[in-house]
């Protein structure tokens, strides 16, 4: 599993912050009294729900991904890579 935390130089990870802007005041009001019944802050409250929900999609794998760039791209014209560094070092 590939963590996407940024790295200190030291090697541990650092948090980041995520912002949402917009919500319904019904939802925020919601998101408020899930965390109170579950004796934590609304910001805890977040990041539990944002981990619940994550956790259960499953992350593709490199073969997936690769599939699905190769359907998207499967109209286009393709230049052989050789090709394209033959024209680099000729533009020398």
């Amino acid at each position: 599993m590939i963590s996407m935390l940024p790295l200190l130089s030291s090697g541990a990870a650092m948090s980041t912050n995520l912002h949402v802007r917009n919500l319904d005041d019904e939802l925020v009001a919601r998101l408020k009294r899930r965390a109170a019944r579950h004796g934590r802050s609304t910001e805890a409250e977040h990041r539990e729900i944002l981990r619940q929900a994550l956790s259960v999609e499953p992350e593709p794998s490199f073969e997936e991904l690769a599939a699905q760039l190769r359907k998207l791209t499967a109209d286009r014209q393709q230049t052989p890579s050789e090709d394209l560094l033959r024209e680099g070092r000729d533009e020398r």
